[in-house]
């Protein structure tokens, strides 16, 4: 009964307002998914959610220090979050309220860089290879020479030729295309990766720590090819592995979020 009385008392002014703030709430997750930003609002949150159980249940000590958090909290989010404030300002009214981003790779695709970073692996040619998911990489790297152009075993291997003046810095492929090459990612801030860790390791590491990319080293040292992704770096991977890894991660991954 109560439930009902105040449903009969909802006016069209409240379904707007609640419609209003619903895709304004959307719209910043579209605007985060994908990054770490993301995993960081939501444990503010649980803070903003613990603060409220305390409040109700009358813990007064986690209660203090947990206001005292929150009386700060516009502080905390303009610091934590400025790079997103930054990038949502600038992206205002251009961001889709509808439509998944997870870009269109398909399984030839993924077969062209598989075959690509396999003979780049075998000539020793060093190589960085940033495949794009939810996250816009763009906004975290410093964009060399824009291209567009499809993706091709023989298009990554002229990039990443010796002689060529593009194979310095990283590729990154957007939306099933090579849309820059020559990009330059920030390196990791983990204190705890390894020191014997060359920069294209680093810069994989750095990038994955920021987006949701899936990155490819090729070692011009050891002729090895690893995985970035999540902050975390696997190496060794032959042929095979590298393809079903990639498959599950872009493809199966994608077609579970109905894309």
């Amino acid at each position: 009964m109560i439930l009902w009385e105040l449903i009969t008392q909802i006016g069209w002014r409240d379904v707007v307002d609640i419609l209003v703030v619903s895709v304004f709430i959307y719209w910043i997750l579209l605007l985060l998914r994908g990054t770490r930003s993301l995993e960081i609002l939501l444990g503010l949150s649980f803070l903003i959610l613990a603060f409220l159980v305390a409040q109700r249940w009358g813990l007064v000590t986690i209660h203090w220090i947990l206001s005292n958090f929150i009386e700060s909290i516009i502080i905390f989010i303009i610091v934590i979050f400025q790079d997103d404030i930054r990038r949502a300002l600038s992206t205002m009214g251009k961001t889709p309220f509808l439509g998944a981003r997870f870009p269109p790779y398909s399984p030839l695709l993924i077969e062209e860089v598989v075959e690509a970073s396999v003979a780049m692996a075998r000539l020793k040619l060093g190589a960085l290879i940033v495949l794009e998911r939810e996250a816009d990489v763009k906004e975290h790297v410093d964009v060399g020479v824009e291209l567009d152009a499809r993706v091709s075993r023989e298009l990554l291997l002229s990039i990443f030729n010796r002689g060529s003046p593009l194979h310095d810095g990283a590729v990154l492929v957007q939306r099933g295309r090579v849309s820059a090459a020559r990009c330059f990612l920030p390196l990791s801030e983990n204190p705890r990766v390894s020191r014997l860790l060359g920069t294209r390791h680093r810069a994989a590491l750095g990038i994955s720590e920021r987006t949701d990319a899936v990155v490819i080293v090729v070692s011009e040292e050891r002729g090895s090819i690893s995985l970035a992704i999540k902050g975390k770096l696997t190496r060794n991977l032959e042929m095979g592995r590298l393809r079903t890894v990639l498959s599950n991660l872009l493809i199966v991954e994608r077609s579970r979020r109905g894309c």
